[in-house]
């Protein structure tokens, strides 16, 4: 992040412990990062408020994963950027094994036509350009 300083960025979690954790990061010097207890699902950002909106090994923990996607897509200007676990993991958090069929299931029932898929070792990894989206 320090790369890029001149880059704005908000971060949504449920968990505070992890808000917590980024406003430190704040605190140490990196003041173009904002972080907010908030779901994802409820669209708490008017929609084209961002340029690019990440969900960085986050879907496959969220219940209503389509609903994040909608949100995610509304919000986004330009881009969405998605990686997901490509295989089956022993974390019992993972409640979702997101396949790139499932993927483009999701993205394209959320309006999106272009989707770019590539992978790396255990991880699938998507950027879906929004600007095709309603």
């Amino acid at each position: 992040m320090k790369e890029f300083s001149w880059v704005k960025m908000n971060s949504l979690d449920l968990l505070e412990k992890r808000v917590t954790f980024l406003n430190e990061l704040v605190d140490g010097g990196l003041g173009q990062l904002h972080a907010e207890q908030k779901n994802i699902c409820q669209q708490p950002y008017p929609d084209h408020s961002f340029d690019v909106v990440t969900l960085l090994e986050v879907l496959e923990h969220i219940p209503e994963a389509e609903k994040a996607v909608a949100a995610a897509v509304r919000m986004a200007k330009q881009y969405v950027v998605v990686t997901v676990p490509s295989k089956p993991d022993n974390n019992p958090e993972h409640i979702h094994l997101l396949t790139k069929a499932r993927l483009t299931e999701m993205f394209g029932a959320a309006g999106c036509t272009r989707l770019h898929f590539d992978g790396v070792e255990g991880h699938l990894f998507l950027v879906a350009a929004a600007g095709d989206c309603p």
